[in-house]
């Protein structure tokens, strides 16, 4: 943890004027407090507060006023904004006005369960895959689903009309601290990835919030929206959140034999993720959009199977040369990714202690289940399964299962373009 001083030092050498208290809703918007240095020993006794119903999003009443306590590893001057007057921001956990940890708090949950992992002896690493569209704006300044590009997958510039942005996040996300692995244009026009090297989960989704937050930042520094939505646009592939996962025992990944083969626990494992895996899609696909990448083709997973090889399987097992990893295809960007990791392990975890048997391989004549076709399919999974209940919360599984229900009914009430162009003459 870095001390008071040192990050007094920072401040001061970088001269900062503008700290970010950012926090995490439990939908996974990312929130923020800023304040002056002139706040700091105020900051320092955790005594910036906030009415209680924006950690919900604004769309839950909650009357308690909340705390934010800073996690100061997570302290970070943000390379984008100006060299002078420089803004800081620094991830924090969400506590009531004693310090008793905010139940809600999805950073403080994932924590919880990492901390349940270990007491069983694990830990999980993480390397994602982050997909997302990077469009134009209009003349306000606004958001559009337009693009001029018509490059495809890992193409170059010029053809590429993203690549010097792509290239701008990258840098300026490596001069942060972040292990880039790779970037590349993804299969659709304007579709970009930029993929991570592992850490463990927590670490992890501190990482993708700010990644998110970085990307949308740096993009209009370009007059480009960035967008995480799973599928913005009916007619190309959405954008997907694919997670490498690893278990690992005294730094040892358990998904892998000493001779290089996939270890028991590796199937184990994913019969775990396959088991939940209907429930899972209201955390790992949390949006009525989310449906549309699933259900809509380009080599999104539907199917509740796994492979060793293959584009379009829930899960997949990656067993290479120099490592033994569990891909899981499904989610996206549109999730809370403590809530992803903090599920998801422990559906994992399942399948380990339960010693659940893995069936044969998608595609070897299997009959094969489907994930929801819809969010409220996912929701009536998700308030069914115990093992995510006891990850999350009854309480929590209540509160999101309820917010998430009224989404869809607002969604079913929506009179549709599609509705009209279909019925409007016909009927």
């Amino acid at each position: 943890m870095k001390t008071r001083e040192e990050i007094i030092s920072m401040i001061e050498e970088a001269d900062v004027e503008f700290i970010r208290l950012q926090f995490t809703d439990i939908f996974g918007r990312l929130k923020n407090i800023a304040v002056t240095p002139s706040q700091l020993v105020k900051i320092f006794k955790n005594r910036i507060s906030f009415a209680g119903s924006a950690a919900f999003g604004g769309r839950y009443e909650f009357d308690d006023e909340l705390y934010l306590y800073p996690d100061w590893d997570t302290f970070i001057i943000l390379p984008w904004r100006p060299q002078q007057a420089r803004v800081a921001k620094v991830v924090c956990d969400i506590c009531y006005e004693d310090g008793t940890p905010f139940e809600f708090c999805a950073r403080r949950i994932l924590k919880d369960n990492v901390k349940k992992l270990a007491a069983k002896g694990y830990e999980m690493w993480a390397d994602p895959e982050n997909e997302f569209f990077l469009f134009h704006t209009d003349e306000n300044g606004l958001p559009t689903t337009k693009s001029h590009e018509m490059a495809g997958y890992m193409d170059v510039g010029p053809v590429d009309f993203g690549e010097n942005a792509r290239r701008e996040i990258v840098l300026m996300l490596e001069e942060m601290g972040f292990d880039i692995e790779s970037s590349h244009h993804e299969g659709a026009p304007a579709q970009h990835e930029i993929d991570f090297a592992e850490a463990d989960v927590l670490n992890m989704a501190d990482s993708i919030q700010t990644f998110r937050f970085a990307v949308r930042s740096i993009a209009k520094r370009f007059g480009l929206y960035a967008t995480f939505m799973p599928k913005p646009k009916d007619d190309v592939a959405g954008s997907g959140m694919h997670l490498n996962l690893t278990l690992k025992k005294d730094g040892k990944n358990i998904f892998r034999n000493a001779d290089g083969t996939a270890s028991e626990e590796a199937y184990q494992f994913i019969a775990g993720i396959l088991k939940h895996a209907k429930a899972l899609a209201a955390i790992t696909n949390p949006t009525v959009n989310s449906y549309k990448r699933l259900l809509g083709g380009y080599e999104a997973p539907n199917e509740i199977g796994w492979a060793r090889k293959g584009e379009k399987v829930l899960v997949r097992l990656d067993n290479n040369i120099e490592d033994t990893k569990v891909e899981l295809r499904f989610p996206d960007g549109s999730s809370n990714p403590y809530l992803v990791f903090a599920c998801c392990m422990m559906a994992g975890i399942d399948g380990i202690e339960n010693k659940l048997a893995l069936g044969e391989e998608a595609g070897k004549n299997t009959e094969i289940e489907c994930l929801p076709e819809n969010l409220k399919e996912a929701i009536e999974a998700f308030v069914k399964d115990d093992v995510l209940a006891d990850a999350l919360g009854k309480e929590f599984v209540e509160i999101f299962s309820k917010v998430k229900l009224a989404e869809w009914k607002d969604y079913m009430m929506e009179v549709s373009d599609w509705e009209i162009n279909r019925y409007l003459t016909k009927i």
